[in-house]
């Protein structure tokens, strides 16, 4: 979702649209789009020949940005709040194809009163639906040892420990409220940045939001979800941002189109189920340089194509899928409960 430019009205264009478009080409029947944001993967695929689309988003303001375009499809678009672990139950019938564009929209980035961008001051909200705890409530709340843990596992700062303990000791001052005071903590402890590092802030900042939305809960969730919803033949495309998803999503889509390593030659042999998915290929697609001058952003992005089988549904082991494992329940603890 992060490659998504804010610059142009409505419609927003997608990172690696024409390449997911090319990989489940013919577009046809019933689609979903989980992460519908700007609408951009939606219209992409009404426009290709999809009969209908179902947008799915867990944030609502984001329908009301999309009238101004998609009264134009009619009833071929459907929009619903939800999140995109229950697809299968939202969408309420099987499905010819699945997109799922992971992580934060630039939308929500360029939002200030968001609280999602390091790089625009405002509250330390970082929630995707608007509900629940806040990035402010999990960084005055929890302990040092479960900040510390959070910011290593979904932000991979190898100065988590350092990051924790400052943000601990500027609490005690002061309750850290705006993404400002945030950076300003984080900053304080890392050693400024080289031409062409990232921000010091990045990768906490990542991993609070992780923690916010419970993002690979979602994720693996979803994907089990596509698997139920998917037609045989049906097509799953997912793009993702950063390397802790695409491991998730790869090791998944290993996992559930039967090729997964067997282990020691010494163990007893495993027996599979039939796969659920056949991989057109086990390779990534990244932006090209055409699309990275349009879009910086999309730098990170993959995209990972996979087509589904006659194979009944089933779930992975979710402990071989790489997922981070933080310690300690990220959600923070309210005082007094």
């Amino acid at each position: 979702m992060a490659g998504e430019s804010s610059a142009d009205a409505a419609p927003h264009v997608p990172v690696l649209l024409r390449p997911l478009l090319a990989a489940v080409a013919p577009v046809s029947g019933l689609w979903l789009d989980g992460t519908f944001g700007a609408g951009g993967y939606a219209r992409g695929l009404l426009e290709a020949g999809a009969a209908r689309v179902i947008g799915v988003d867990r944030d609502p303001s984001v329908f009301g940005l999309a009238a101004q375009w998609a009264g134009a499809f009619g009833d071929r678009l459907r929009l619903v709040e939800g999140t995109f672990s229950d697809l299968d139950t939202l969408a309420g019938e099987p499905l010819d194809g699945v997109v799922l564009d992971l992580g934060v929209s630039s939308m929500q980035l360029d939002q200030p009163e968001r609280g999602f961008s390091f790089m625009k001051d405002g509250p330390l909200d970082m929630r995707m639906s608007g509900a629940g705890p806040s990035a402010a409530d999990l960084v005055n709340e929890a302990g040092e040892a479960q900040l510390a843990d959070i910011i290593y596992h979904y932000g991979e700062d190898r100065a988590a420990r350092r990051i924790a303990r400052a943000i601990v000791r500027a609490r005690e001052a002061a309750p850290i409220t705006t993404t400002k005071q945030l950076v300003s903590v984080v900053e304080s402890c890392l050693p400024r940045p080289k031409p062409g590092q990232s921000h010091p802030a990045t990768r906490s900042f990542q991993a609070l939001r992780i923690a916010v939305n419970d993002e690979f809960g979602q994720l693996i969730a979803g994907l089990e979800a596509a698997e139920r919803a998917l037609k045989p033949g049906g097509r799953l495309a997912v793009v993702t941002f950063h390397s802790l998803e695409d491991r998730v999503v790869k090791r998944f889509l290993l996992a559930r189109s039967g090729g997964e390593a067997q282990g020691s030659r010494h163990a007893p042999e495993r027996v599979d189920a039939a796969p659920a998915f056949t991989l057109p290929t086990r390779r990534a697609t990244a932006p090209d340089a055409a699309e990275l001058a349009q879009n910086p952003r999309a730098r990170s992005a993959k995209l990972r194509v996979a087509i589904r089988t006659g194979a009944p549904a089933g779930r992975p082991d979710r402990a071989s899928l790489g997922l981070p494992q933080p310690a300690l329940d990220p959600a923070p603890r309210r005082k007094g409960h």
